[in-house]
């Protein structure tokens, strides 16, 4: 088993067969939103190197599956251990890589997956490995290799949720990490060996989507892969991986609603509300970027988001006091900022923010956080993802126009609903997505996350995120 890998921050290379390849493909620059400097480089990978990594967990693959479920959550507790140990370093190279400010990189890019880890480790020791059918035993055994191909919004979190699940099933895995926030999949890969984990069993090659990502996906001998991206990407992915009839687990797009109902306490609601939209830039498939409110109210919930929006620094991430860094690129910044155009031009009510750099921050690539009420349900800000710091505020009539509106999108992956707690719950049963945040309810590394419609199929975190990586074989007698 290896033990004998020094960690060092950041590796912007391959990681195979537990050794770093530093590639032959061409370059591609890591770039610093912030200020658009280049921190570093790296080779995208080649068809040979996504074979060599491929074999190297396929030949890894039976020598882990066969160990025991104590001896896997064994390593994977040295690896939180691990990444709560080096969270620091973590923290400052997510913050440089994809623009996320400091404190939320501290908070949230390294502290969910620490947790997520541990998460894991306790679904898989309390889970149903065998179990009996009248005459038959009934057997959850791993797939075989899986490839992974995560997101650069939560480069940590997203690889954590698919990588930790699947290798204590017992699978292999090849990551392809999104080349614009490669470095921490690779500081990832390393702080695995060190706890332990063998060789081969977690495998990373660089690379953009429609390179790297379709190649994995193709690659006949990987036998399932789990995609977080934008819905039109996993089309792609689905496409790729129909060839041989593998398994794909898809988290795509989202365009949550936030129902306000007429007895919340606003004073809460409505800035918990914009909170969710605006994490991480709004960089979230899960933000809540819609909020839902009675007529009635719309002024004063607009008035309430003007004065809480009050508080929201944009800046420099690596700066304490900064709630809003950079978008993740450039062409990101391009692609929010268009939207936010389309929402003026369209005839939505510019509440704060609106098109343009903010004041001070010419270089960069950084936009204002806008917010805009009077929005037309159908406009084409309100319908698609934007992917950045944009709230949109709708009105409703009455509850069932507000779940009408809320189910109104190709969207299904998560909503919130803020009011009387047993009204609340009734309104959450009716939205058509994967999970609903009553009030504010505290996180659960264990409820299953994942999405209806175009927001994907699957599910990721706890007994679900372990059975996404499991065959189920029934043995008769």
């Amino acid at each position: 088993m290896n033990t004998t890998h020094t960690v060092s921050f950041p590796a912007p290379s391959h990681w195979i067969d537990g050794r770093a390849v530093r590639g032959s493909g061409p370059l591609l620059d890591v770039v610093n939103p912030a200020d658009e400097s280049v921190v570093a480089t790296l080779h995208e990978g080649t068809d040979a190197e996504l074979d060599l990594a491929v074999s190297a967990a396929r030949a890894a693959f039976d020598g882990w599956a066969a160990t025991s479920v104590e001896h896997r959550a064994a390593v994977m507790r040295r690896l939180a251990a691990g990444l709560e140990k080096h969270s620091e370093e973590l923290a400052a190279v997510i913050t440089l890589e994809m623009g996320a400010p400091i404190s939320f990189s501290r908070q949230a890019q390294v502290g969910f997956p620490a947790a997520s880890v541990l998460a894991a480790v306790a679904a898989a020791e309390r889970f149903e490995w065998t179990y009996e059918v009248e005459n038959s035993l009934v057997v959850r055994e791993p797939i075989g290799v899986v490839g992974a191909i995560t997101p650069w919004n939560f480069p940590l979190q997203q690889l954590v949720t698919k990588v930790v699940p699947a290798m204590l099933a017992g699978n292999t895995v090849v990551l392809k990490p999104s080349e614009l926030s490669p470095l921490s999949a690779r500081m990832f890969a390393e702080l695995a060996a060190e706890a332990g984990l063998p060789d081969g069993v977690f495998n990373v090659v660089q690379g953009s989507g429609p390179v790297v990502g379709e190649a994995l996906a193709r690659h006949p001998k990987v036998d399932m892969i789990s995609f977080t991206g934008s819905t039109r990407a996993g089309r792609a992915v689905s496409v790729a991986a129909s060839g041989t009839v593998k398994r794909v687990a898809l988290e795509l797009g989202g365009k949550a609603a936030h129902i306000i109902l007429p007895e919340a306490d606003l004073d809460t609601a409505v800035p918990r509300g914009l909170a969710f939209a605006w994490a991480n830039a709004g960089q979230a498939c899960g933000a809540y970027v819609r909020m839902l409110v009675p007529e009635a109210l719309q002024e004063t919930v607009v008035e309430k988001l003007r004065a809480a929006a009050e508080e929201y620094v944009v800046g420099d991430p690596a700066d304490e006091a900064t709630r809003i860094g950079p978008l993740a690129s450039e062409t990101q910044r391009r692609r929010v900022e268009g939207y936010i155009r389309r929402g003026v031009a369209d005839g939505a009510t510019l509440v704060v923010g609106g098109p343009g750099r903010p004041e001070g921050l010419e270089a960069g690539a950084y936009v204002r956080p806008t917010i805009f009420s009077d929005v037309d349900p159908a406009s084409v800000i309100a319908q698609e993802e934007i992917f950045g710091p944009v709230l949109v505020v709708i009105p409703y009539v009455d509850d069932d126009h507000a779940v009408e509106l809320a189910n109104g999108t190709i969207y299904g992956l998560n909503g919130a609903v803020s009011g009387d707690q047993e009204h609340a719950l009734a309104i959450a049963r009716r939205l058509r997505v994967g999970q609903v945040d009553v009030n504010g309810g505290p996180h659960n590394f264990q409820a299953p996350f994942g999405g209806y419609k175009q927001s994907g199929n699957g599910r990721e975190m706890g007994r679900a995120g372990l059975e996404e990586f499991l065959e189920t074989k029934a043995i008769t007698r």
